[in-house]
């Protein structure tokens, strides 16, 4: 039988329990420990505004909010969305909605806008990331990395594909480097941020070709290796190649052994590519309070609970402007992983088309995941710059 002052004992450790934090980190297991903002000295005020904002359709189709500090969970918002109806009638480059499509289109993993697939896997809590799949990808290459199974970031990029044909391949490409590919500096000609979302689009091409590998070496070159940074989401597909060239398991399966696996990450979907490959430029679906314990593993500098998954050195180049200004915005570009500085606090971030994002504040010790769909053509207001803003006044305030 407990007495009355072990009661009153366990009552205060679990409120003094975030202060803990910093000698004995806490770590979450399939799931995580909640705590209030209030208790982690977060201001509850500005998060309360912006789920106030969501809820009256001011960001669109918002699907999930998170918001984790110090290893605890502060916030877990799920938003309803019947995306039956919000789909419907909708048709273009991108796909076709509910009750548009034929039967054959319905369950095409590249319809954006059916809902048997898009944002929801089948009815799952695991989101379409898009292309914070990129961030998660880069993190397994720096899992083999660290492991030994990759050398070096210096290694050739086509060290790697030598059982593919090069002799389409721009000579140029020869001299680039596995570095080059993660800060986008291949040198590759890719037209995806400046051409509209339609036939021209060099990434749609590649969703609709059948060798996504071969598509992307074979594309002309219009820059030398390191001297250009354009957003290149073939690239981005290359590093599937890469895991399965360095350790002979495809990406995804590595992911699973080495990452997914001792972070205790239960649920999740990768797309595949016609040639077997995981999609590495938009196909991971997770659960955000999922997603989160990437920003946390980023936050411990690469270990888990006492395991070292990825070496430090790695996390600190991955998180930095190794690319100084890629925008009119004035981001950065690490590994796979936007910097978007706000106001003197850094941020690092991964983003993703529809309104994916996990934010990272180092100098918090503060995560925040949004998942959202807004990829229907209805002009809402863009949630990600509130997003910072609300996380860093909660933090500051």
């Amino acid at each position: 039988m407990i007495g009355r002052a072990s009661i009153v004992f366990l009552a205060l450790l679990w409120a003094l329990a975030p202060l803990y934090s910093a000698a004995q980190p806490i770590w979450p297991n399939s799931t995580w420990i909640t705590a209030t903002p209030e208790s982690l000295a977060l201001s509850p005020t500005p998060l309360e505004t912006l789920d106030a904002a969501i809820r009256t359709g001011h960001y669109g189709n918002v699907d999930r909010l998170v918001v984790a500090k110090g290893g605890y969970l502060v916030l877990s918002q799920h938003y309803e969305r019947n995306y039956d109806t919000i789909s419907a009638g909708h048709s273009g480059a991108l796909g076709c909605g509910y009750q548009t499509c034929t039967e054959d289109q319905e369950d095409d993993p590249y319809n954006y806008f059916h809902p048997n697939t898009h944002p929801y896997y089948y009815g799952r809590a695991v989101h379409s990331l898009q292309s914070v799949t990129k961030s998660v990808a880069a993190t397994v290459i720096g899992i083999a990395l660290t492991k030994g199974a990759i050398d070096s970031l210096g290694v050739p990029l086509l060290s790697f594909f030598q059982e593919y044909n090069t002799q389409r391949t721009d000579p140029r490409l020869r001299q680039a480097t596995l570095e080059d590919l993660l800060t986008m500096r291949t040198g590759i000609e890719w037209h995806e941020q400046d051409r509209p979302l339609d036939h021209t689009n060099t990434t749609l091409q590649l969703e609709q070709s059948e060798d996504w590998i071969q598509f992307t070496l074979n594309q002309p070159s219009d820059a030398a290796p390191g001297e250009r940074w354009v957003y290149n989401s073939g690239g981005s597909h290359l590093m599937s190649g890469v895991i399965k060239s360095a350790t002979g398991l495809h990406l995804d399966a590595y992911a699973q052994a080495h990452l997914f696996g001792p972070l205790q990450v239960l649920d999740h979907h990768w797309k595949k590519t016609p040639q077997g490959f995981a999609d590495t430029e938009g196909g991971l679906y997770l659960e955000a309070e999922q997603l989160a314990k990437i920003g946390l593993l980023y936050l411990r500098g690469g270990e888990w609970n006492g395991q070292r998954i990825i070496d430090e050195s790695f996390v600190h180049a991955a998180t930095a402007r190794q690319v100084i200004r890629v925008n009119s915005g004035g981001w950065g570009y690490g590994y796979q992983w936007w910097r978007l500085d706000r106001n003197d606090t850094v941020v690092w971030a991964a983003l993703g088309f529809g309104g994916q994002a996990l934010l990272v504040l180092p100098a918090h010790d503060l995560i925040g995941v949004v998942n959202a769909w807004n990829v229907f053509g209805a002009r809402t207001r863009n949630m990600l710059g509130d997003f910072l803003d609300a996380l860093i006044l909660a933090a500051t305030d």
